[in-house]
């Protein structure tokens, strides 16, 4: 439950007290959009070969980056 006592959210019940809804700064309601769309970036990649971190360099460094 670490996330929750940083978001520290405001509930909306129902009349029996079941939580409906959420309410978070828009700050906050940003950062999550901000995470989920990286989360979903990383999945979406997952498959896609890797390269080292010298020859990327180097990469970099023909491709004028650097």
């Amino acid at each position: 439950m670490g996330i929750l006592n940083e978001l520290k959210p405001e509930y909306i019940t129902d009349k029996k007290g079941e939580k409906k809804s959420v309410l978070l700064s828009v700050d906050q309601f940003e950062e999550l959009l901000e995470d989920i769309e990286d989360l979903a970036a990383i999945a979406e990649r997952r498959e896609e070969p890797t390269i080292s971190h010298e020859t990327l360099v180097k990469q970099l460094k023909i491709d004028g980056f650097i």
